[in-house]
């Protein structure tokens, strides 16, 4: 069971997936962060730093019709929306060989963690027995063009995406239903012999 803050909760459970590595042999240790790459820029500084920047949510198209919830005999739960979440990965250091390095690091962390269950969910999440995947999404230069061409003034850096599938809302809306406790036959409807 999931509420509306479900969104929030996958991208603290990102973060704190990629703080509680040790980043051994990656001094500093990068910064996670969820700001664009428009607002890094504009940030400065010159420590490493890890942009996970939630830029796309897709109403997953496998889970959209599924069936109501039932709660109990007299009452049904409508179905939740079932959400993909789409991230842009973007390591930031003043060495472009760390920045290959930070990314790489990323990479394994995701890989290492593809099926978030249990105590690496973080907020209301932890409380479920919801099991939600992390998958590479592979994208177009063409397409990682025209979303790096969305922040003005910003050049391009290597960056890589990931989805986060499914990302349950709970729907608020019941559904009563009454039980078939007697049935009546009508004589007018039988056929004659």
């Amino acid at each position: 069971m999931s509420d509306f803050t479900v969104i929030g909760d996958i991208g603290e459970t990102l973060k704190k997936l990629l703080e509680d590595d040790p980043w051994t042999g990656i001094s500093p240790k990068p910064e996670i962060t969820f700001k664009s790459p428009k607002e890094i820029k504009d940030d400065g500084g010159s420590t490493n730093k890890v942009s996970i920047f939630l830029y796309q949510i897709l109403e997953n198209p496998y889970l959209k019709n599924e069936e109501p919830q039932r709660v109990d005999d007299t009452h049904l739960q409508s179905p939740p929306l079932s959400l993909d979440l789409i991230y842009l990965v973007t390591p930031y250091s003043e060495d472009k060989t760390q920045e290959k390095i930070i990314l790489g690091k990323v990479m394994q962390i995701f890989h290492d963690n593809a099926i978030l269950i249990g105590t690496s969910l973080q907020g209301d999440l932890s409380e479920t027995d919801e099991e939600i995947k992390l998958l590479f999404n592979p994208i177009s230069l063409d397409d990682l063009t025209k979303i790096w061409s969305a922040f003005q003034e910003v050049a391009y850096r290597l960056s890589v995406s990931y989805m986060v599938t499914p990302v349950r809302i709970d729907s608020t809306r019941g559904i009563n239903m009454q039980r078939v406790v007697s049935k009546e036959m009508n004589d007018s409807y039988m056929v004659p012999k």
